[in-house]
């Protein structure tokens, strides 16, 4: 079923999908937009077009946001600020339901507002989170998937709420993708 499910995903891939706008809500308010770069990731980019026409993505919070690093966020399955069950404390430790992705490195550099996706010490673990770049972490270069870069918008990123500590972990009320559209 798994192998099917990352087919489906894979054939409905991102052959149409241009990018993505997000629109933030919280001490940042705006929107972000965001070039797909389909032929650097394509797996990659098809997983997350489908999650956010599924509306997967909204209402979403960043989790996770280091000053002078980057902002993460896209945990669709703890890290929904509308769900009844929400708890800052669960955002950032799930996923979603779709397959796990293999990697896909490329040489494409973590400079400001380039868009990766987060996963685990596998480097075949990605799902659902990404993170934009505040400034360039080329120590992440070929270990982490490069899935876009912010074309619009670095303004709303850079007002993203900060987290505290080493991890970055946002207390208080965070910052939340409203709304997530793909863009063709």
């Amino acid at each position: 079923m798994r192998k099917l499910a990352l087919l489906m995903t894979l054939l409905a891939g991102p052959a149409f999908a241009t990018g993505l706008q997000i629109e933030v809500a919280g001490e940042a308010n705006g929107v972000i937009t965001i070039d797909l770069l389909e032929d650097v990731a394509p797996g990659h980019v098809a997983q997350i077009t489908a999650l956010a026409r599924e509306g997967a993505y909204d209402g979403v919070v960043f989790h996770r946001v280091i000053d002078g690093f980057m902002a993460q966020t896209g945990d669709v399955q703890f890290g929904d600020s509308t769900d009844d069950s929400f708890s800052m404390r669960k955002a950032g430790r799930g996923g979603s339901e779709r397959p796990d992705l293999k990697a896909e490195f490329s040489d494409v550099p973590y400079d400001r507002g380039v868009v990766g996706m987060a996963r685990s010490q596998n480097p075949d673990s990605a799902n659902s989170q990404f993170f934009i770049m505040f400034a360039p972490g080329h120590f992440l270069n070929g270990q982490y998937t490069v899935v876009g870069r912010v074309t619009d918008g670095m303004d709303v990123v850079d007002a993203i709420k900060r987290g505290a500590g080493q991890n970055g972990s946002v207390t208080g009320a965070p910052d939340v993708m409203r709304k997530v559209t793909v863009t063709e």
